[in-house]
């Protein structure tokens, strides 16, 4: 039902006069639930990803603050979006995942609610290419990553063994 409903309210959306190929449009909770606005974010590189606590692919979390932490002051985030769709890797609520990113990662890039990618307006729009306006693409594991220009505009998506610090990554973060 909240797969529908969340369907049914992103369809609409775009039919109100949003512009359908930004991710500007989109507002959030925080994983501390707190409102987080897309639109806070014009004029900066964003990368987004799915996240999971007992992933094979965790261990990126290292990574991912290594390069938010290079670069946060240049214009660039990235948006972790903790996500239990595969095998269950991330059972635990805000609580428990705010506290394994800080200890054993220190993470201190934004994280948001955990959503489903399958549900979730923001991963709807990123994966749809009649919305995003550049690819159709589809998270099939964690640590996904979605590369966002300074527009609000999708660049890429590029998989789960993609680390943060790719080539690939960081020309893309330099590039002016």
């Amino acid at each position: 039902m909240k797969t529908i409903i969340a369907a049914t309210l992103f369809a609409m959306s775009t039919f109100i006069g949003t512009d359908q190929k930004s991710i500007h449009q989109f507002n959030v909770k925080t994983l501390e639930g707190q409102d987080f606005n897309f639109a806070s974010l014009k004029g900066k590189k964003v990368m987004i990803v799915n996240t999971a606590s007992e992933c094979g692919y965790t261990p990126q979390y290292k990574g991912l603050e290594e390069l938010y932490e290079k670069y946060k002051d240049k214009n660039f985030v990235i948006i972790g979006f903790p996500c239990n769709d595969f095998g269950g890797q991330e059972p635990g609520g805000a609580t428990e995942i705010r506290g394994f990113c800080t200890k054993n990662y220190g993470v201190t890039f934004p994280l948001m609610e955990k959503i489903s990618v399958t549900a979730s307006p923001v991963y709807l729009w990123l994966q749809n290419k009649d919305n995003n306006g550049v690819e159709t693409s589809k998270v099939d594991w964690n640590f996904n990553k979605y590369l966002i220009d300074e527009n609000g505009h999708l660049v890429k998506h590029l998989e789960s063994k993609t680390k943060p610090d790719s080539e690939e990554i960081i020309k893309w973060i330099e590039a002016k």
